[in-house]
């Protein structure tokens, strides 16, 4: 399986004592041969593509507080609670590396205006999200909730490593910031089947670990669609050891 084709690695930062993680190629691998292969049914369905990513920030985020539990394509029953565990944690050393969380100050000394505008943005569209869609289902003034649970903090493992230990029970703007960033970051976009005309955001577990490379030959394949297969096909020899970027 995927497991004797590629493994997750680390992969320096040139000029730093930096590394991040990726994905490795643990054998040659030749031109058109699968280097991942994924069930549909593993994956995690955000929705419809679309240009707000905080709509499905707050599906993963209910996902998480659910501890894997939350969503089942086709109406079968999948514990990801193994795979969110793998996520960056929240205001983790990956979390706090992307302009989502940077300060004011931070964003204005990086010289590069379209970055900073886009990470108010989104900033906006997190904060105008979280008001109408998160805060009426956590514990107001009187402890009154909405549902009692949609966005409890998740309490058992492995996903509660995902949140570093504090007074918090509920999910507060930050987390959904934390959700957005997760979905910029690593959901893919698939098409859904072939008479849909529809694409759908996926969470795809061990290929959202590729790094991207606009340059990188090789392909995600496949449908979101019930019984597909999503494939990351070679599009050029992998020799062992090589990190796998998408």
């Amino acid at each position: 399986g995927n497991l004797r084709r590629a493994a997750l690695g680390r992969f320096p930062l040139p000029g730093t004592a930096d590394a991040i993680r990726g994905v490795v190629a643990l054998r040659d691998i030749r031109k058109g041969e699968d280097i991942l292969s994924v069930p549909y049914e593993m994956a995690l369905n955000l929705g419809r593509e679309g240009a707000d990513p905080t709509l499905p920030a707050v599906s993963l985020l209910q996902e998480i507080c659910a501890s894997g539990r939350a969503r089942s394509p086709g109406g079968t029953k999948i514990d990801r609670a193994r795979y969110l565990a793998t996520l960056p944690p929240f205001l983790g050393g990956d979390c706090l590396g992307g302009t989502d969380f940077f300060s004011e100050g931070a964003l204005d000394a990086l010289q590069c205006p379209h970055v900073a505008e886009e990470t108010r943005r989104r900033r906006e569209l997190v904060a105008l999200r979280y008001e109408r869609d998160v805060l009426p289902l956590t514990p107001g003034a009187d402890g009154a909730l909405g549902d009692g649970s949609t966005f409890a903090l998740p309490a058992s493992p492995p996903v509660d490593a995902l949140l570093p230990p504090s007074g918090a029970t509920h999910a507060a703007e930050t987390h959904l910031r934390w959700a957005t960033w997760l979905v910029t970051s690593r959901v893919l976009t698939v098409q859904g089947p072939a008479d849909s005309g529809e694409s759908y955001r996926l969470m795809i577990p061990f290929v959202d670990m590729c790094n991207h490379d606009r340059t990188s030959p090789h392909v995600l394949s496949g449908r979101a669609e019930p019984g597909g297969t999503l494939r990351v096909i070679a599009g050029a020899d992998v020799p062992a050891g090589a990190q796998v970027n998408i």
